[in-house]
């Protein structure tokens, strides 16, 4: 697997910084699962920001600080975590962790729900309301309808392949998309497209018939 696509330093720098929220989290720690150069950007930079922090003066702090803190931290529970018994391992997983465990299946065992003309779609559940996650099935050979976005589109893809213009998007790659961009991505010919997307808000079609059906499908 060669990752042609990649995450944009802006968007590294600020999931090393703590600074997204859930949805974009995951499409960002799955793509690293499958990414090492990623992985490496990421640690990179981790490390200059641990660098310029040892760069910082101490300050003075109150004698008593310390105890204070135990203070506090005895007075919280700490409940034993049992491990869970891991799960029988498959050959050629699709899904990396952490989404595999959001789903709770692996590809084979999505269940998924129609979009209509062939195409499927998942939501998936998380504490973030300013965005939608959903994996995405997209049939062999087949368009998504021209669109724009409001707000920004992380997607990744699992399995298979989609071309957006002249470019290729396979497996591990990325795309990042705005309101700047109008575009018919469509899955390559022989295989179904899955993908997982996280938007901050409905897609705009082109198309008045697909914006009929909009409100209907949840996109």
């Amino acid at each position: 697997m060669k990752i042609n696509h990649h995450l944009s330093d802006e968007l590294l720098l600020d999931y090393a910084a703590g600074n997204l929220t859930e949805g974009w989290s995951l499409v960002m720690a799955t793509h690293m699962a499958l990414c090492p150069s990623c992985r490496r950007r990421l640690s990179a930079m981790e490390g200059a920001a641990g660098a310029l922090l040892e760069k910082v003066e101490p300050h003075d702090v109150p004698e008593d600080s310390w105890a204070r803190m135990k203070q506090r931290l005895e007075g919280i529970r700490i409940e034993e975590v049992k491990p869970k018994p891991a799960a029988p391992q498959k050959d050629a997983l699709v899904f990396p962790e952490p989404l595999r465990s959001y789903v709770g299946a692996d590809l084979a065992d999505v269940k998924w729900q129609a979009l209509g003309l062939g195409a499927y779609h998942l939501r998936i559940e998380t504490a973030d309301p300013t965005t939608q996650v959903r994996l995405l099935r997209i049939p062999a050979g087949k368009p998504v309808p021209e669109h724009t976005h409001v707000g920004k589109e992380l997607t990744l893809v699992l399995s298979g392949s989609f071309y957006d213009g002249d470019e290729l998007f396979g497996r591990g790659d990325v795309e990042e998309a705005d309101d700047s961009l109008l575009h018919t991505p469509k899955a390559s010919p022989g295989e179904d497209c899955v993908c997982l997307a996280v938007t901050e808000a409905p897609l705009k079609f082109s198309s008045w018939i697909v914006r009929l059906i909009q409100p209907i499908l949840k996109i």
